[in-house]
């Protein structure tokens, strides 16, 4: 595999929100994103997922509590944990997650009609 230039991976993207996937790492999948400061609905995964912010900041609610995370900072999100973007999280975002939970949620995506974001977006 070559080098993989994050940033330009985000801003290719065609909308905020959507993700591509850079990489796989074991049964994990590795995503990048762009937030543009909508927030996002609350959601819960099966597996934990980690959340890296190369630039910007982002303003999670993680089970009732604030979670602000700025530049080079990372969250593991539990499995099972419910947790929203709040508004105002922009930047672009890291994301890695179990393989199978990001092949079913893809396969949801594909079916969904693009526009605003739905819950499990912060997982595509």
């Amino acid at each position: 595999m070559s080098v993989v230039k994050v940033s330009e991976a985000a801003t290719a993207l065609p909308r905020a929100w959507s993700s591509t996937v850079l990489g796989r790492v074991g049964t994990a999948a590795v995503k990048v994103l762009r937030m543009d400061e909508v927030p996002v609905e609350e959601e819960r995964h099966a597996e934990p997922e980690a959340l890296l912010v190369l630039d910007g900041r982002l303003e999670l609610d993680v089970d009732g509590e604030v979670v602000t995370m700025g530049p080079g900072e990372m969250y593991v999100v539990a499995a099972g944990t419910a947790h929203a973007v709040r508004p105002g999280s922009s930047g672009t975002l890291v994301i890695v997650e179990a393989e199978a939970e990001a092949e079913a949620e893809a396969e949801a995506a594909a079916d969904r009609p693009t526009g605003r974001p739905s819950p499990g977006m912060l997982a595509r």
